[in-house]
């Protein structure tokens, strides 16, 4: 079973985390069933970027992203190109190392 490695977040998962997974389990449905509270306004439905994660390592193992993921990571604070919503990334096999950003769109822009 594929793992997925959670990294150190300061307010979401203070330890990290590694998880097995099945395949064909999204990044943000593993966080959430292993007790990790990543945001997801939209409760997974692709409409908002608060889901953001980085790949750090397995972005090639993913399914590739849909031009409706692609559009809304445009809008994603702190892009980078191992950027993926973790609501459509669906793990294929290998394993994961996931950064949760510091801060989401909804955290920058309530903050301003």
């Amino acid at each position: 079973m594929p793992q997925i490695i959670f990294l150190p977040h300061e307010e979401i998962c203070p330890e990290g985390a590694v998880v097995e997974v099945e395949q064909g389990t999204t990044i943000c449905d593993a966080a959430l069933a292993s007790g990790i509270e990543i945001e997801h306004a939209c409760e997974k439905s692709c409409a908002c970027t608060t889901c953001h994660v980085y790949v750090r390592e397995g972005f090639d193992s993913l399914d590739e992203s849909d031009e409706n993921e692609d559009d809304l990571l445009d809008k994603a604070w702190g892009l980078e190109p191992d950027s993926r919503l973790s609501c459509q990334a669906k793990v294929a096999g290998g394993d994961l190392v996931i950064e949760i950003p510091r801060y989401t769109i909804n955290m920058v822009s309530e903050n301003h």
